[in-house]
């Protein structure tokens, strides 16, 4: 019986591989997405009823305006590389809480929030598409899923993961609290350093497409690392590649971020 559950779970885990849109890398997502999009509904709803959505109409529609030109962008780009059905079900929505945290996140589904005390660091529309195309860049990239499934792996190893899913309610909601980052700290993506250097790469060329010039994220990740000197990080910078790392990574990403960038 044991090695026929491990003998599954190889199974799974080599049917479920898939590849990372424009970085060409391989992962594993054992989840289904659109179940893990509806996961991710209810937490979303969950999250706005206990925050208050800012009353500022220019940056609220600021905030709108961003995340609608790189939804258009990411779904020409997916749609012409025959990649539809990596966001199929996908219900865009992108809102601006107060709340003072240096912070943003998108969850599977394309649920996009925007914290207030994100805005003062950003300081200009270009800047803010750095950081929504980075959030976007984890929902597309499936780094949520593959957290997961990484967790699942180890947490559920022996039982079928259908069966996992369908009888487990507990334990798989605290797994998608753990992948998320979801508990103290509701929308902390806990993704790893490498998964937050390909949302950095993917975000680039996401705002590119979007007419956005690429070379504005690295005055603002200067911005986001003077922020740090001498105190503990932001929220956004919590689980981040070093700050010499990521400007020295994003450099070297340019050139093929450029590619795809289109003056408006």
């Amino acid at each position: 019986m044991k090695h026929t559950a491990i003998f599954i779970m190889v199974l799974l885990i080599a049917l479920s591989c898939s590849t990372v849109p424009i970085t060409g890398r391989r992962q594993v997502n054992l989840i289904p997405e659109s179940q893990l999009t509806a996961m991710s509904l209810t937490e979303y709803k969950s999250f706005l009823s206990t925050h208050t959505l800012s009353n500022d109409a220019t940056n609220r529609a600021m905030v709108k305006n961003v995340g609608a030109k790189i939804q258009a962008a990411v779904t020409t780009y997916m749609k012409n590389e025959k990649l539809s059905d990596r966001i199929a079900g996908y219900a865009w929505e992108f809102n601006l809480v107060e709340d003072p945290a240096v912070n943003a996140w998108c969850m599977p589904g394309g649920k996009v929030v925007v914290y207030t005390g994100l805005l003062p660091v950003t300081q200009t529309e270009t800047a803010l598409a750095v950081v929504m195309g980075h959030e976007i860049a984890h929902a597309i990239a499936r780094h949520g899923n593959e957290r997961m499934s990484q967790q699942m792996e180890l947490q559920l190893a022996g039982a079928a993961l259908d069966v996992a899913l369908a009888t487990k309610t507990a334990e798989t909601k605290a797994i998608f609290s753990q992948a998320f980052g979801i508990g103290g700290q509701l929308g902390i993506l806990a993704f790893s350093r490498n998964q937050e250097t390909e949302a950095d790469k993917l975000g680039l060329v996401f705002m590119a497409m979007a007419g956005y010039d690429p070379n504005q994220a690295i005055p603002f990740w200067e911005r986001m690392s003077k922020m740090s000197n001498g105190s503990a990080p932001p929220v956004l910078l919590s689980t981040h590649p070093s700050d010499a790392q990521r400007i020295k990574d994003l450099n070297a990403w340019m050139p093929t971020a450029m590619k795809y960038y289109k003056k408006p």
